[in-house]
């Protein structure tokens, strides 16, 4: 009898050992995290890159802006850029950014409100044609805002009010994605339960709605009015065609005009930068004040 069968206990059996049992596991989760890494690099690289070139191009006069790179730093000259798009036009920079507040703002606030209040009313009421009717909701997710500009031009030339601040106002109202993403919150956040246990004490639906439904949906609808207010803000198309007169222009389709200016006149090229700098605080703002919000609405569901 050998030795390594004595040493060896009766009744059990020698076990094989598999090879390369944990190196295939590590080195496939090395892999797995490398690309994912590696794309959130890519991915925050294409967002912070352009910001950052903003930043830098904004301090810069015309003659550094064409005589150094890209992201040197050339004479200071981020104070001397915003006196000169204040004194543009006397100050219309200023008007076209309270125009884009007042656009963004409303279609945030009231227009996530027209779509939080039509996705509960898809979720929790029976109504004759309700599946059709969000179908046509779900086209209108699908149909780009660009196809659109045309048509509501043509109905806004119908009823006068071309060239007005309806003409945005209006359009903005109304966001079939807003009204999609509030029918899922719904369906998330509001118990058919509480709605029942409401209208046997006396809430009629309007009620149930303000006081039960829109509390629990509130996270959804920072949600909604976060995408809205940035949507709107960025809009293009839309004011580029309803409107004409200057002064009711957004910030986005002024600074374009201006950005037109600078190749005849460079000395505009620095106002164009600036201006474009300038745009973004809003943005930043409503994302720093609301992220809490923001952040819990897209966080709740995955805890339900």
């Amino acid at each position: 009898m050998s030795t390594s069968t004595l040493s060896r206990p009766r009744g059990t059996a020698q076990q094989p050992t598999p090879r390369n049992s944990k190196r295939k596991p590590h080195n496939a989760g090395f892999a797995s995290k490398f690309t994912v890494n590696g794309l959130l690099v890519i991915g925050s690289a294409y967002m912070v890159v352009p910001v950052l070139w903003l930043v830098f191009a904004s301090t810069k006069n015309a003659a550094d802006l064409y005589g150094t790179s890209a992201y040197a730093l050339g004479n200071f000259s981020l104070f001397d850029n915003i006196a000169a798009v204040a004194r543009q036009d006397d100050g219309l920079f200023f008007r076209w950014l309270a125009n884009s507040v007042l656009y963004a703002g409303v279609g945030a606030v009231f227009g996530g409100l027209i779509s939080v209040m039509a996705g509960y009313a898809f979720d929790k009421f029976q109504f004759r044609g309700k599946n059709s009717l969000f179908g046509f909701v779900l086209v209108g997710v699908l149909i780009p805002n660009t196809a659109t500009v045309l048509p509501m031009y043509l109905l806004a030339s119908v009823f006068g009010i071309t060239n007005t601040v309806w003409a945005i106002l209006i359009p903005v109202l109304c966001n079939p994605f807003g009204v999609y993403l509030a029918r899922v919150y719904s369906a998330s956040y509001v118990p058919g339960e509480t709605l029942e246990a409401a209208r046997m004490d006396g809430a009629g639906p309007i009620r149930s709605f303000f006081s039960l439904g829109l509390p629990m949906m509130m996270p959804g609808y920072i949600t909604i009015a976060l995408f809205q207010f940035v949507g709107v803000w960025n809009n293009f198309m839309l004011p580029l065609v309803m409107l004409q007169d200057q002064k009711l222009l957004p910030v986005s389709v002024g600074i374009s005009i201006w950005q037109g200016y600078s190749v005849p006149q460079p000395e505009f090229t620095p106002m164009v930068i600036t201006g474009s700098l300038l745009s973004i605080i809003p943005l930043l703002v409503a994302f720093i004040l609301l992220q809490r919000f923001w952040k819990s609405g897209l966080t709740a569901g995955s805890v339900k």
